[in-house]
Protein backbone atom coordinates (compact mmCIF):
# COMPACT_ATOMS: atom_id res chain seq x y z
CA UNK A 1 0.00 0.00 0.00
CA UNK A 2 2.87 2.35 0.74
CA UNK A 3 4.20 1.81 -2.76
CA UNK A 4 0.88 2.90 -4.29
CA UNK A 5 0.94 6.10 -2.24
CA UNK A 6 4.52 6.80 -3.36
CA UNK A 7 3.52 6.30 -7.02
CA UNK A 8 0.53 8.65 -6.66
CA UNK A 9 2.65 11.32 -4.95
CA UNK A 10 5.39 10.98 -7.61
CA UNK A 11 2.79 11.23 -10.38
CA UNK A 12 1.27 14.38 -8.77
CA UNK A 13 4.71 15.96 -8.46
CA UNK A 14 5.50 15.21 -12.12
CA UNK A 15 2.16 16.70 -13.27
CA UNK A 16 2.77 19.79 -11.12
CA UNK A 17 6.30 20.24 -12.57
CA UNK A 18 5.08 19.83 -16.16
CA UNK A 19 2.32 22.39 -15.65
CA UNK A 20 4.69 24.81 -13.96
CA UNK A 21 7.29 24.48 -16.77
CA UNK A 22 4.74 25.01 -19.56
CA UNK A 23 3.05 27.93 -17.81
CA UNK A 24 6.39 29.71 -17.26
CA UNK A 25 7.19 29.32 -20.99
CA UNK A 26 3.81 30.82 -21.90
CA UNK A 27 4.37 33.71 -19.50
CA UNK A 28 7.84 34.28 -20.91
CA UNK A 29 6.55 34.24 -24.50
CA UNK A 30 3.70 36.63 -23.60
CA UNK A 31 6.09 39.17 -22.06
CA UNK A 32 9.48 38.84 -23.75
CA UNK A 33 12.26 41.02 -22.49
CA UNK A 34 13.07 44.05 -24.66
CA UNK A 35 16.72 42.99 -24.84
CA UNK A 36 15.84 39.57 -26.28
CA UNK A 37 13.44 41.06 -28.85
CA UNK A 38 15.61 43.96 -30.02
CA UNK A 39 18.95 42.19 -29.77
CA UNK A 40 20.45 44.89 -27.54
CA UNK A 41 19.75 46.32 -24.12
CA UNK A 42 17.60 49.43 -24.71
CA UNK A 43 18.47 52.69 -23.00
CA UNK A 44 15.93 54.85 -21.20
CA UNK A 45 14.17 57.15 -23.66
CA UNK A 46 11.76 59.91 -22.68
CA UNK A 47 9.09 61.54 -24.82
CA UNK A 48 10.95 64.84 -24.52
CA UNK A 49 14.02 63.29 -26.15
CA UNK A 50 11.98 62.07 -29.12
CA UNK A 51 10.15 65.41 -29.43
CA UNK A 52 13.41 67.36 -29.29
CA UNK A 53 14.82 65.53 -32.29
CA UNK A 54 11.47 65.45 -34.09
CA UNK A 55 11.18 69.23 -33.78
CA UNK A 56 14.59 69.63 -35.43
CA UNK A 57 13.90 66.99 -38.12
CA UNK A 58 10.11 66.85 -38.66
CA UNK A 59 10.41 64.65 -41.76
CA UNK A 60 12.00 61.78 -39.78
CA UNK A 61 9.36 59.38 -38.35
CA UNK A 62 9.11 59.27 -34.57
CA UNK A 63 9.57 55.49 -34.52
CA UNK A 64 12.92 55.77 -36.30
CA UNK A 65 14.02 58.40 -33.79
CA UNK A 66 12.91 56.34 -30.78
CA UNK A 67 14.60 53.19 -32.11
CA UNK A 68 17.90 55.00 -32.55
CA UNK A 69 17.57 56.61 -29.12
CA UNK A 70 16.98 53.16 -27.61
CA UNK A 71 20.35 52.15 -29.06
CA UNK A 72 22.33 55.29 -28.25
CA UNK A 73 20.51 56.81 -25.27
CA UNK A 74 21.76 60.24 -26.35
CA UNK A 75 19.98 63.04 -28.22
CA UNK A 76 23.34 64.42 -29.32
CA UNK A 77 24.57 61.14 -30.84
CA UNK A 78 21.30 60.60 -32.69
CA UNK A 79 21.31 64.21 -33.94
CA UNK A 80 24.90 63.80 -35.19
CA UNK A 81 23.87 60.62 -37.04
CA UNK A 82 21.05 62.51 -38.71
CA UNK A 83 23.33 65.37 -39.71
CA UNK A 84 25.95 63.01 -41.14
CA UNK A 85 23.65 60.53 -42.90
CA UNK A 86 20.48 62.55 -43.48
CA UNK A 87 18.27 59.66 -42.32
CA UNK A 88 17.76 57.09 -39.58
CA UNK A 89 17.11 53.43 -40.41
CA UNK A 90 13.61 52.11 -39.83
CA UNK A 91 13.13 49.87 -36.82
CA UNK A 92 12.73 46.12 -37.39
CA UNK A 93 9.26 44.55 -37.15
CA UNK A 94 10.08 43.14 -33.69
CA UNK A 95 10.31 46.73 -32.41
CA UNK A 96 6.58 47.22 -32.99
CA UNK A 97 5.73 44.26 -30.73
CA UNK A 98 7.21 46.17 -27.80
CA UNK A 99 6.46 49.76 -28.86
CA UNK A 100 3.22 50.29 -30.78
CA UNK A 101 3.41 52.69 -33.70
CA UNK A 102 3.75 56.29 -32.61
CA UNK A 103 0.78 58.53 -33.23
CA UNK A 104 1.20 61.14 -35.93
CA UNK A 105 2.12 64.63 -34.78
CA UNK A 106 -0.85 66.90 -34.06
CA UNK A 107 -0.05 69.10 -37.07
CA UNK A 108 -0.32 66.11 -39.44
CA UNK A 109 -3.43 64.84 -37.68
CA UNK A 110 -5.24 68.14 -38.26
CA UNK A 111 -4.45 68.39 -41.97
CA UNK A 112 -7.06 65.87 -43.14
CA UNK A 113 -9.69 67.52 -40.94
CA UNK A 114 -9.20 70.97 -42.50
CA UNK A 115 -10.76 70.19 -45.90
CA UNK A 116 -13.82 68.72 -44.17
CA UNK A 117 -14.14 71.81 -42.00
CA UNK A 118 -13.69 74.03 -45.04
CA UNK A 119 -16.44 72.14 -46.88
CA UNK A 120 -18.75 72.37 -43.89
CA UNK A 121 -18.08 76.03 -43.26
CA UNK A 122 -17.95 77.11 -46.93
CA UNK A 123 -21.61 78.07 -46.89
CA UNK A 124 -21.29 79.86 -43.55
CA UNK A 125 -18.38 82.24 -44.07
CA UNK A 126 -16.25 83.51 -46.92
CA UNK A 127 -12.56 82.54 -46.75
CA UNK A 128 -10.31 85.31 -45.52
CA UNK A 129 -8.41 87.13 -48.28
CA UNK A 130 -4.76 88.15 -48.08
CA UNK A 131 -5.85 91.78 -47.98
CA UNK A 132 -7.88 91.10 -44.83
CA UNK A 133 -5.24 88.82 -43.31
CA UNK A 134 -2.51 91.45 -43.63
CA UNK A 135 -4.94 94.32 -42.85
CA UNK A 136 -4.27 96.18 -46.09
CA UNK A 137 -7.76 97.56 -46.69
CA UNK A 138 -6.65 101.15 -46.03
CA UNK A 139 -3.60 100.79 -48.31
CA UNK A 140 -5.78 99.21 -51.01
CA UNK A 141 -7.74 102.42 -51.44
CA UNK A 142 -4.51 104.48 -51.48
CA UNK A 143 -2.82 102.15 -53.96
CA UNK A 144 -5.76 102.02 -56.36
CA UNK A 145 -4.54 105.03 -58.31
CA UNK A 146 -0.88 104.01 -58.19
CA UNK A 147 0.38 101.48 -60.69
CA UNK A 148 2.72 98.93 -59.18
CA UNK A 149 4.94 96.86 -61.43
CA UNK A 150 4.70 93.25 -60.19
CA UNK A 151 8.39 92.65 -60.88
CA UNK A 152 9.36 95.63 -58.70
CA UNK A 153 6.70 94.99 -56.06
CA UNK A 154 9.01 93.01 -53.79
CA UNK A 155 11.66 95.69 -53.92
CA UNK A 156 15.34 95.11 -53.54
CA UNK A 157 16.38 93.03 -50.60
CA UNK A 158 18.68 94.91 -48.22
CA UNK A 159 20.25 93.10 -45.29
CA UNK A 160 19.40 95.09 -42.19
CA UNK A 161 21.49 95.24 -39.00
CA UNK A 162 18.88 93.97 -36.54
CA UNK A 163 16.31 91.21 -36.60
CA UNK A 164 13.47 93.66 -35.99
CA UNK A 165 14.43 95.79 -39.01
CA UNK A 166 14.65 92.68 -41.19
CA UNK A 167 11.17 91.60 -40.06
CA UNK A 168 9.72 95.04 -40.82
CA UNK A 169 11.43 95.05 -44.24
CA UNK A 170 10.09 91.59 -45.06
CA UNK A 171 6.57 92.52 -43.95
CA UNK A 172 6.64 95.66 -46.15
CA UNK A 173 7.82 93.66 -49.15
CA UNK A 174 5.04 91.12 -48.61
CA UNK A 175 2.46 93.90 -48.44
CA UNK A 176 3.78 95.45 -51.67
CA UNK A 177 3.65 92.10 -53.44
CA UNK A 178 0.07 91.46 -52.26
CA UNK A 179 -1.06 94.90 -53.43
CA UNK A 180 0.68 94.43 -56.80
CA UNK A 181 -0.96 91.04 -57.25
CA UNK A 182 -4.33 92.55 -56.39
CA UNK A 183 -3.87 95.30 -58.98
CA UNK A 184 -2.81 92.78 -61.60
CA UNK A 185 -5.90 90.66 -60.85
CA UNK A 186 -8.17 93.69 -61.13
CA UNK A 187 -6.51 94.67 -64.44
CA UNK A 188 -7.01 91.14 -65.79
CA UNK A 189 -10.66 91.13 -64.72
CA UNK A 190 -11.17 94.56 -66.30
CA UNK A 191 -9.55 93.39 -69.54
CA UNK A 192 -11.66 90.23 -69.54
CA UNK A 193 -14.88 92.14 -68.90
CA UNK A 194 -13.93 94.71 -71.56
CA UNK A 195 -13.18 91.99 -74.11
CA UNK A 196 -16.37 90.05 -73.31
CA UNK A 197 -19.05 92.53 -74.56
CA UNK A 198 -17.05 93.58 -77.65
CA UNK A 199 -16.90 90.00 -79.00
Amino acid sequence: MAEVVNVIVAFAVIVFLVRWATSSKDAASAHPSPASVLGFRPKNVTIEMVETIHSMFPDIPSDNIRYDLLRTGSVQVTTNKLLERGFLPAPPPAYYTLYPRAAEPPANAQRPAQPQQAVGSAGKSKPESLIARYKLEDRLSNASGVSLNPEDAGGKSVWEDSKEKREVNLRQRKEQMILAARQRLLAQEKAASGAGPSS
